[in-house]
């Protein structure tokens, strides 16, 4: 009974039917379980919501802790200890505590309540296999993009100190610099180098025009560089899965 169980709520390699249609449960009343932070009120609605939301939740976290000796592959009670310690369980038990809101009205304007129902998105991973599929491409790739990435702060470091020296430009409006502290200069640094130019701050000299050009161009190549990472490591990941199952 315990494995057809631990066969349903994990993500089927077989197409079962039975296991399909649970996700897609779980990933509406998780879709769902959102839709009342989009509100400022309250209303019967929601907490009707909210219950059948929190009920699947909870049944939910309380199969798999009951079949952890089956997922983790460990006999014994110490399986069962473990599982409550684990991430994904922390996290299950986490988007459930917003329903002691429900219990009692005045903990509602508890905003730490809402922002708890946020981290159910992360519930999603469980159920997508796609998104599983990013992730294991993420932790595969981790060393590469923790490169980028590293490279890509030093760079807006660097541009940023050296804005914030040449820059001395002021702003007619204001009175004071356009670069009033070097915190001003991270931020557009950051702006410049993913392209997105709010336009709030910006540089007037010629020189400080042309680290921003520099910047700008430096910056494409940067953010493509861990999107093309990622797409080809998805690639690789869905091949080697399709692999898998057909040797099977």
């Amino acid at each position: 009974m315990r494995k057809k169980i631990f066969e349903i709520i994990e993500l089927s390699e077989d197409n079962n039917l039975i296991s399909n249609i649970y996700d897609r449960i779980m990933q509406v009343a998780i879709v769902v379980s959102i839709i009342p932070l989009m509100f400022r009120s309250h209303n019967a609605v929601f907490t009707t919501i909210e219950s059948v939301v929190t009920i699947l939740f909870v049944a939910d976290y309380l199969v798999r802790w009951a079949t952890a000796d089956l997922r983790s592959g460990k006999s014994g009670i110490r399986a069962f200890v473990m599982y409550p310690f684990t991430l994904i369980a922390i996290i299950d038990l986490i988007t459930i505590l917003p329903a002691i809101s429900y219990v009692n009205d005045s903990l509602r304007v508890l905003r730490t309540w809402r922002l708890l129902r946020i981290l159910r998105i992360a519930k999603v991973f469980k159920y997508y296999e796609p998104l599983q599929i990013v992730m294991e491409v993420f932790r595969k790739k981790a060393p590469v993009l923790l490169t980028v990435v590293g490279f890509a702060l030093f760079y807006i470091f660097v541009t940023a100190l050296f804005m914030f020296n040449v820059e001395q430009s002021m702003n007619p409006g204001t009175g004071e610099l356009f670069f009033d502290d070097f915190f001003d200069a991270l931020y557009w640094s950051t702006c410049t180098l993913t392209t997105v130019g709010y336009g709030d701050i910006y540089p007037i000299s010629d020189i400080g025009r042309v680290v921003s050009m520099i910047s700008a161009l430096v910056g494409i190549a940067i953010i493509a560089l861990p999107s093309g990472i990622i797409t080809a490591g998805y690639m690789e990941e869905v091949n080697e899965r399709k692999n898998g199952h057909t040797n099977q």
